[in-house]
């Protein structure tokens, strides 16, 4: 998603770029437009009137994740994600919007196009402009929907000209809350293909009565989740989804757990709130839930535990002996880069746990340990009989060494790793019996075993 800020645009300015200019003598016409108003008043929708000549491509029209968008229909959609969106987050229905969104539709040219939202300050508030291609898939649809709708109630109270700026962890994880437990018929489609002569439409709707978590399941049975600083700072990739969903499930599950919080829509109402006034989101959210968080730290452990315990409930079947052997292994390995010389590119190679200990800076080997912690409890409730006894004495040993050393702060001067303490010399020792067992144990597992 691109971002950009906008200077103040007069109403027929505004309506300029939204239809285009008059056509002189002598030059084409404009393509026509449509241009649609929302029951409310708050969206306006225009786009060409016209379908895209990709759209009638083989196999665009039965792939079911692509939404056509035409202005009324849009319209109409709109006001729906709004009102699933203030019912998620406890907003009062009556409480009057502040800022117009436009919603410009134009031809799609693939089907990776960006969708550009651009707030405009405008006398006493802000407008938006959502800029569309007229065919895209519904996950990136509502997301844009659910950005936009986020700022418009977060500039509400903006000040200044400074508008606010929503963590992407929040759209996202709202967005895939809406469609999963949004009204039903939120996302309109227009028609799409013909059968016997008569245009066949497509309605998107949501089924009730189901767990509204069971594709977040189905991602995080075999993936471990983000860390809640994994999530603050998300890479393109995980964005756009090429990280096999692991980011929107875990965002989804996060603000799902967010909400559940004793009241946890009121609190995300007061950080949205906060967001134009505050430098980052993050003191925004200390802010907004000081009631459960009254450290950085407290969200992390919050966090794990809820993850711990949401996989345990829905962990699905025990892997195999020897996929068990396996994941068991690329946890307790560490991918590290070694450089030979100056003027050579490093050599990728993996190091033990122990190494990490003996000798890596206390802060790079903290943060390690912690997600070996992690990954850890997560897989423990995966592993096959022979192994997940052991894995818990892994987890055991990584935690004991972590609760020892969490007070144990290196000058911010220091760079190296000093002397081994005592607690390190018992880790070390522990992680050397439990390696030896876990060979010992390997040994009894052949490649071809399919049960447990």
């Amino acid at each position: 998603m691109q971002w950009s800020d906008g200077r103040v645009i007069l109403p027929l300015l505004i309506w300029g770029v939204l239809f285009g200019p008059v056509s002189a003598e002598g030059q084409p016409s404009p393509p026509a437009v449509n241009s649609v108003q929302s029951a409310s008043g708050q969206f306006v929708a225009t786009g060409p009137t016209q379908f895209s000549p990709p759209f009638v491509l083989p196999g665009i029209a039965t792939n079911t994740d692509l939404v056509r968008l035409e202005p009324a229909l849009l319209s109409v959609s709109a006001e729906r994600i709004k009102d699933s969106l203030r019912h998620r987050l406890g907003i009062d229905p009556g409480a009057p919007w502040q800022g117009k969104i436009f919603l410009v539709l134009h031809p799609v040219q693939s089907f990776d196009e960006d969708v550009t939202i651009v707030s405009q300050p405008f006398l006493n508030g802000w407008n938006y402009r959502v800029q569309l291609p007229d065919v895209l898939s519904q996950t990136r649809f509502l997301r844009a929907m659910t950005c936009v709708l986020l700022l418009e109630y977060a500039n509400r109270h903006a000040a200044g000209g400074c508008a606010a700026e929503i963590p992407n962890w929040l759209t996202d994880g709202l967005a895939q809350q809406l469609s999963t437990v949004g009204s039903p018929e939120m996302v309109l489609s227009a028609p799409g293909r013909l059968v016997d002569g008569l245009l066949q439409n497509r309605v998107v709707t949501t089924q009730r009565g189901v767990d509204p978590l069971a594709a977040v399941r189905r991602v995080l049975r075999d993936h471990a989740a983000l860390t809640f600083d994994q999530l603050s700072w998300p890479t393109e990739a995980q964005l756009t989804g090429e990280d096999d969903g692991i980011y929107r499930a875990s965002a989804q599950l996060f603000v799902s757990e967010l909400l559940n919080l004793k009241n946890g829509p009121a609190h995300l109402r007061t950080m949205l709130a906060a967001l134009p006034g505050c430098y980052n989101w993050q003191t925004a959210f200390q802010k907004a839930f000081r009631e459960n968080f009254s450290r950085p730290l407290d969200v992390e452990k919050w966090w794990a535990l809820q993850v711990v315990s949401f996989v345990a409930h829905g962990s699905g079947p025990r892997w195999t002996s020897a996929v068990s052997r396996e994941k068991l292994d690329q946890i307790l390995s560490v991918p590290v880069e070694v450089w030979t010389a100056s003027n050579t590119l490093p050599a990728r190679m993996e190091v033990s746990l122990q190494a990490v200990i003996r000798n890596f800076e206390p802060a790079r080997q903290t943060a390690i340990l912690e997600t070996k912690l992690r990954d850890l409890e997560l897989a423990q409730l995966r592993m096959a009989a022979p192994l997940a006894i052991l894995t818990d004495e892994y987890r055991l040993a990584v935690a004991d060494y972590l609760g020892e050393n969490q007070d144990i702060r290196p000058p911010p001067w220091s760079k190296h790793p000093g002397p081994l303490k005592t607690g390190a010399r018992a880790t070390l020792k522990k992680l050397d019996e439990l390696d030896a067992r876990r060979r010992t144990i390997e040994l009894s597992i052949k490649p071809d075993i399919l049960t447990p």
